[in-house]
Order: C-alpha cells, then sequence, then structure tokens
C-alpha cells in the first residue's frame, strides 16, 4: 500500500480544477491513528480554499488536497495509543495547520484526540453530514451563547450544512427555533424541528425579532442581526464576509467591548470530547443526518458545484468506499 486516492487541484479555480488523483499515504507517525476514510462532506471554507481567496494562508504550493471531515474505520493503532483498535468506527476532523485540508482520501492519520467513536445508530455516510456542522452548533449554541431552555433562537441559513444540525440542537436544548432559510427549504426546515419558518427573500430583517440568540451561518450584516437581539441577546457567527473579512471582524471585535448585545465570532477546532458528546446526541435521536446527495470521490467537483449553486438542503456528501 503506497499510493491511495484523493482528491487534488493543480490551481486554484473553479470547481472543474478538482479531479481524483493518486498520492502516498500518509505515514502513521508515533501516537497517531491511520484511519481508513469511508466518506467526508464539502464544507464552505474548502470553497474559498480552492478559490484562491485564502491564498495568503493555503499558499502556491500544488497540488493542494481538500476536506476537512471523515468518518471511517481504525486501519493501524500505534503501540502507544490505548482505548482504540482496528475496525473501531470512528468519526472526526483534521487539525489546523497540518498541511492544509486533505480528508477526501482514502486514509488520514491522526492524533487520537481528534478523532472519537461515531455513533453506532447511523452510518458512517451518515455520520459525517453531521459532524462539522454538529460540534460548530455544540459549541456555538451551548458554549459560546449559553442557549438556555425557553430562549429564543433564530438560525440564519436554516438549511444549511450547519443551519440543519443547529436547528435540531436548539430544539434538543429547549429553544424556540426561528429558521431562516428559502422558500424552497422552508418545509424541509419544519421537518427538522423549527417552531416557524421564514422565507429570507419575503421577509426583511428589520421585521423580525428580538431574539435572545441569533446563530449566523452566512457572515454578513451582522449591525443588521445585532438589532434583532433582545436586551442582553447574543449573536454568534461562525462567518465572515469573505471579501470584506476587515470589515466584518472589526464590527465583531468592536461589538465585544461596547454594549449588552454581544457579537460572537469563532472558529471551530474541535477535539476528542467534543464528538463523544455529538456521538451521544445523534444515538438519543436529538440529531438525525442531514444529506442532500452523496457523490463518488470522482464526482468531487460536481459536489463543489452544487454547494456553490445554493439551495443545498444538509451537506453534500464524498463516498470515499
Amino acid at each position: 500500500m503506497n499510493d491511495m486516492r484523493a482528491a487534488l487541484y493543480d490551481s486554484y479555480g473553479p470547481p472543474e480544477v478538482l479531479y481524483e488523483g493518486r498520492v502516498p499515504v500518509p505515514v502513521r507517525k508515533p501516537g497517531e491513528v491511520l484511519v481508513r476514510v469511508h466518506a467526508t462532506s464539502v464544507n464552505g471554507g474548502e470553497l474559498h480554499g480552492r478559490a484562491g481567496k485564502v491564498r495568503l494562508v493555503t499558499g502556491r504550493r500544488f497540488p493542494q488536497r481538500t476536506g476537512i471531515d471523515f468518518a471511517g474505520e481504525v486501519a493501524e493503532v500505534d503501540a502507544s495509543v490505548t482505548g482504540l483498535r482496528e475496525g473501531d468506527r470512528v468519526w472526526g476532523i483534521l487539525p489546523r495547520g497540518r498541511n492544509g485540508f486533505g480528508s477526501a482520501a482514502e486514509y488520514v492519520s491522526v492524533r487520537p484526540r481528534r478523532i472519537a467513536y461515531a455513533p453506532e445508530n447511523v452510518t458512517l455516510t451518515e455520520a459525517v453530514s453531521l459532524s462539522a456542522g454538529g460540534t460548530t452548533s455544540l459549541t456555538a449554541l451551548r458554549d459560546k451563547a449559553r442557549l438556555r431552555a425557553g430562549e429564543r433562537l433564530l438560525v440564519r441559513g436554516a438549511s444549511g450544512g450547519v443551519g440543519s444540525v443547529a436547528v435540531q440542537l436548539g430544539k434538543a436544548l429547549g429553544a424556540h427555533v426561528t429558521g431562516l432559510a428559502g422558500a424552497g427549504n422552508l418545509d424541509f426546515v419544519r421537518e427538522l424541528g423549527a417552531d416557524e419558518v421564514i422565507d429570507r427573500r419575503a421577509t426583511a430583517l428589520s421585521e423580525l425579532g428580538p431574539y435572545d440568540v441569533i446563530m449566523d451561518t452566512v457572515g454578513t450584516e451582522h449591525r443588521s442581526l445585532q438589532g434583532l437581539l433582545a436586551p442582553r441577546g447574543r449573536l454568534v457567527s461562525i462567518a465572515f464576509d469573505i471579501d470584506h473579512p476587515a470589515r466584518g471582524i472589526g464590527y465583531i471585535l468592536a461589538s465585544a467591548v461596547h454594549g449588552g448585545r454581544r457579537v460572537r465570532f469563532f472558529s471551530g477546532n474541535p477535539k476528542h470530547d467534543l464528538f463523544a458528546e455529538l456521538a451521544a446526541y445523534v444515538e438519543r435521536g436529538d440529531l438525525r443526518p442531514v444529506v442532500d446527495t452523496v457523490h463518488p470521490l470522482s464526482g468531487i467537483a460536481a459536489a463543489h458545484r452544487a454547494l456553490e449553486a445554493g439551495g443545498v438542503r444538509g451537506k453534500h456528501v464524498i463516498r470515499v468506499v
């Protein structure tokens, strides 16, 4: 086993730059676990990376890889690792700075703290649809916003990969959930458990509110969203306007200093405990998979193209095996 299939691109550009190629199988370092990847999903940050919008971070060395999250089976375990065996079903997310992305491949090698047992009541292809969105939503709603039972929650982008999980998690935490989404996805968001659904194009933001917590997955109009908050309300944004990053981040930093209605921005970097907690939510039935379409690895370009087109319901998943 010298090389493996992986999604690659040789230059920045549209989805068509992506292709299925071959790269060396990662060498498992001391203390690491080699995971055979069954599935990964397409996340918004990967679109920006592939398009070259964050090239100051991703650099100019090619070919580059894509894929952040993964679900699969343990293939090899270092002798120093305890609690994991070959064949265990696991899920996780690659850490920042590990040669960019790269989970859209047959194997990844990671530290045990980056993975946990995958939920038993769903397939690995289904599980990966919840991994990035689930850990992000759990951190945003429970840890950053401290959402409490009985509070009013607005999820902006409620049909997408993160928003669709946030709606379910908000209900599990006891909130009254309003989902903001496109007209074609309102029934889908309602089926996820939202108490109210609102067409984002037919209703102006100024007509909404007040909300105790707003979870924004879009990354724009933070000032308008902040105006919808009740006293002591909290706005958590998991994105910022990629074309005007200084404007969005500057506003968030200013809000953290001034006023009672706070804006919190964060970028997830989940580890073992968070994945284990997320698996418990799935196994209790509080969260269900949200798969829009399953693509083969060779269809990675089509998956990126579909996510860029919008109207997604949950996640576009890449089945590797």
